[in-house]
């Protein structure tokens, strides 16, 4: 039995999504709860009534989704894919009698499919009640606790690498030097919790690198490790919030956990939406910025940029807050063992790029070609005037103390 033809209420249903969409066919598809697949075909249905004049944009549109039929091309690949090549054959008489298709990863539509679920998850999340400010904080100091590299859910041997380390060891140790290096910090008005990025050792379900594939010593499922990595964030910022006045937090996206780190960012923004302290910078960006009065702070995981053209992204990215600072640093992480001038900062064109240490051990990996790291986190408290004005240091012999 023929399909009956399309009605001229349905059709027009369907121009006007697409219209309201922006000519976005995936967008205007949702929008009337069907499949793209089937908007499509009432799209063209549209298109032959004289209902919709095709531009440029939806024609290209369709075409990158595998939709032109003018040119054969009727198989359209699924949300999130684009297509990259099609070959079609035909016959004497011109018929098409065979198609290949070949297709690709459409990273803008992943993205947007990715940030429409962040947001649907956030959307579950119950909020924090606010919690009580400290009696007292000093508002010209700001201090920074800044999270290196912690691998939270990598797995480490004793008798391979020379120390143990599980999802429950790096909770334990993260906590605990937090709690240190609070109880040790003066009450500054201003605090900055800066995760600097490969806060999860997997991102996903796979113990593998998300770039290249590489093999993870994993310690545990990914589910519990994404509970830890949020339960030990939430300590880190209730620890913050009962000395400090103000806690703003970064979350940086390390080469470990690209995707983790936006959905951990994502969930403690709206955890903390109704904590009028706490200010979570939920930017996908690869660079985050916060100025305290004279001092201009920078982050970056520091997998992508090498540190002396630091100052440059800075001065390119923030132009009034540079001209208007005089104290800038920047903390990065990623390269987990330190050079001597680097240890403590190294000065690259205005600006103080300091690389941090970890408390976390070697995983087997590193441990086997000779890496060797100072087990630290630090605690530097600024001045607004003035810049750094003091440190903590905290390792994990003195926590095991």
């Amino acid at each position: 039995m023929p399909t009956p033809p399309l009605s001229e209420d349905v059709l027009r249903q369907t121009v006007d999504a697409l219209q309201a969409c922006g000519g976005n066919q995936t967008r205007a598809a949702e929008s009337l709860g069907i499949a793209r697949g089937t908007f499509q075909t009432r799209l063209s249905a549209a298109k032959r009534a004289g209902m919709v004049e095709a531009g440029p944009d939806v024609d290209r549109e369709a075409a990158r989704q595998g939709y032109a039929p003018e040119h054969d091309m009727t198989h359209t690949v699924p949300d999130g894919y684009e297509v990259k090549g099609v070959s079609t054959y035909y016959n004497r008489d011109g018929k098409p009698i065979g198609q290949w298709v070949k297709s690709a990863v459409d990273n803008k539509r992943q993205m947007e499919i990715f940030q429409e679920a962040v947001a649907g998850f956030c959307d579950q999340i119950e909020r924090v009640a606010p919690m009580a400010a400290p009696e007292f904080a000093n508002s010209d100091l700001m201090t920074v606790y800044p999270v290196g590299d912690h691998h939270l859910g990598m797995l480490s041997w004793r008798e391979e690498t020379g120390a143990d380390y599980d999802l429950k060891i790096g909770e334990r140790l993260l906590t605990e030097a937090m709690r240190h290096l609070v109880a040790c910090a003066p009450a500054s008005g201003t605090a900055v919790i800066a995760i600097i990025g490969d806060f999860l050792h997997t991102d996903g379900f796979a113990a593998v690198t998300p770039q290249h594939g590489n093999l993870l010593d994993a310690d545990s499922r990914y589910p519990k490790m994404v509970r830890v990595a949020i339960r030990c964030a939430r300590k880190m910022i209730d620890m913050a919030l009962a000395k400090h006045e103000r806690v703003h937090v970064i979350v940086e996206i390390g080469n470990h956990d690209m995707s983790s780190a936006v959905f951990l960012a994502a969930c403690l923004s709206a955890l903390y939406e109704n904590e009028p302290r706490v200010v979570v910078d939920d930017s996908p960006a690869k660079f985050h910025y916060f100025r305290f009065g004279k001092v201009l702070l920078g982050t970056h995981h520091g997998d992508t940029v090498k540190p002396d053209k630091l100052g440059m992204v800075m001065a390119a990215d923030r132009p009034k807050e540079w001209g208007e600072t005089e104290f800038r640093y920047w903390f990065i992480g990623h390269i987990h063992h330190k050079s001597a001038k680097s240890f403590d900062g190294q000065e690259f064109t205005g600006c103080i790029v300091e690389s941090l240490g970890i408390l976390p051990p070697a995983d087997a990996y590193a441990a086997g070609r000779g890496y060797r790291s100072a087990r630290v986190m630090k605690a530097i408290t600024y001045s607004r005037n003035h810049g750094e004005a003091s440190r903590t240091t905290v390792n994990p012999a003195m926590l095991a103390a």
